[in-house]
């Protein structure tokens, strides 16, 4: 049989599980709405409870080879951020009411959706997901990347106990055990919604099962400091977000912009926060390590500790050291260090002059990758942070924040909460915003007579308009 074939027993799977899934979307789709928030807050706990989260997450690390045990703990805040957006909202029955419009929409569910879950997020991806299903009335297939299937699976059954414990179908969330691309081809085909986060080859193939499909892009963060940084804030916030299991996140910094005034101190007190500025010869030695001949990334060294990094690459660093640095060699797909590096290493960019220059380098380097996705600016400089939201390619500007802990929401500002960012027509997406609640839903609008709303043509054509230009006889 040819390699993306897929077998008698694997359809045969499929064929069980998806039957399941319809028939628990017969049920789940009659629940009010303090029934389907229960269960919201029974998942929730069942898998994202911190005794639990942290052994999943240690699974996690163990399994895939990639990350950090503590920093993927660290992402437990999502749950609670997610969560706290679902409770918040209503998603049964009339949802939004617009009197002056005569409006009024009511939520319904998607269906039956397949989840496509990333290596890097094993364990907090399907419960993300599972909130917002459960709220939104939805039946869930999960899809394990192959590399980290039993953890995903043992978070997914975590969630099916504290279901079952308070009465409800486990069948509400399934997850597949036999997984590979011909099977993950299939289940697309089979549900009403598919959820796709990871790269760009699962972005294409969602796009390409014809059904509806949500995504996320890839990245390439982007952080512009100009003259205003408050440095020690900034460096700070560099380290919480490179570090964070260990880079593995798109949202993870990846390319410093740094203005010229300011360089020398922001690198020194980027050093002074555990940074460790390779040399050239060492930024030749790490290139190596982290791309082959061809230029396609290395897995090997996919989020890894800053050690680990450069032991493959030929060196040893102190064990003190959180992250590592290069200077920057250039601009444009020939220079492998500006596009998205996943791991624990950034490039640092000098910038002379007015802050356009600031802005050029950005527009270079999203010309190579991640556009998008997301930036950021240090800057307490509102022309600055307005000329950048004009410019920059990407659906998130951040400021002043943490990337990797704040554009996905964060406690500290009001985007929502989301373990997958939709990246606009820039990254092949369908929408330019953190994928949440609305997403999983459907809507029934119903429209009553309201008074005559229309303007006359004067007004409408303006300028245009002549009022001797009339029908004929």
């Amino acid at each position: 049989m040819a390699k993306h074939e897929i077998t008698e027993e694997q359809k045969l799977e499929l064929e069980k599980i998806f039957g399941r899934a319809r028939a628990a979307e017969k049920i789940i789709e009659t629940y009010d709405q303090e029934r389907v928030d229960r269960m919201c807050r029974c998942v929730a706990w069942a898998a994202g409870n911190p005794r639990d989260f942290d052994r999943l997450c240690k699974m996690g690390v163990e399994e895939s080879g990639a990350g950090d045990w503590a920093g993927r703990f660290g992402k437990r805040h999502k749950i609670l951020g997610v969560l706290r957006d679902a409770l918040r909202q209503k998603s049964v029955g009339p949802i939004e009411v617009i009197p002056e419009k005569g409006i009024v929409r009511y939520g319904k569910p998607a269906g039956v959706i397949t989840s496509l879950i990333p290596m890097t997020n094993p364990e907090l991806t399907p419960i993300v997901t599972a909130i917002y299903a459960l709220k939104a009335r939805d039946v869930v297939v999960f899809s394990p990347h192959p590399r980290t299937k039993k953890t995903t699976y043992e978070v997914v059954e975590k969630m099916r106990q504290g279901l079952r414990a308070i009465g409800e179908p486990e069948d509400f969330l399934l997850c597949i055990t036999d997984v590979n691309m011909a099977v993950v081809a299939e289940a697309m085909k089979m549900c009403d919604l598919i959820m796709a986060t990871g790269g760009p080859a699962m972005t294409k193939a969602a796009h390409s099962s014809g059904k509806p499909a949500y995504c996320s892009g890839a990245g390439n963060a982007t952080m512009i400091f100009d003259e205003t940084t408050d440095v020690e804030e900034a460096a700070r916030n560099t380290r919480i977000s490179k570090t964070s299991d260990y880079g593995s996140g798109c949202s993870a910094d990846g390319n410093l912009v740094i203005y010229g005034g300011i360089y020398d101190a922001m690198v020194k007190q980027l050093q002074k926060e555990g940074g460790y500025l390779a040399t050239d010869e060492q930024r030749e030695m790490l290139k190596k390590a982290m791309w082959d001949d061809e230029g396609h990334r290395r897995v090997e060294t996919v989020a890894v500790s800053p050690q680990k990094l450069c032991k493959a690459a030929g060196f040893d660093i102190p064990e003190d050291r959180k992250f590592v640095m290069v200077v920057g060699d250039g601009i444009g797909k020939e220079h492998l260090f500006s596009g998205e590096k996943l791991t624990t290493l950034l490039a640092l960019y000098r910038y002379e002059g007015a802050f356009e220059n600031a802005l050029k380098m950005m527009d270079e380097i999203y010309k190579v990758g991640g556009r998008g996705h997301s930036c950021g600016i240090y800057s307490f400089n509102d022309e600055h942070i307005n000329a950048l939201a004009l410019r920059a390619p990407v659906t998130r500007v951040m400021v002043r924040q943490p990337q990797s802990k704040a554009n996905a929401g964060s406690a500290n500002n009001g985007m929502p909460m989301t373990s997958s960012m939709g990246c606009g027509t820039w990254g092949g997406n369908q929408v330019s915003e953190n994928i949440a609640l609305k997403h999983y839903m459907n809507s029934t609008w119903v429209a009553k007579p309201i008074m005559t709303d229309i303007p006359s043509e004067a007004v409408l054509f303006g300028e245009f308009f002549d009022p001797e230009n009339r029908k004929g006889d």
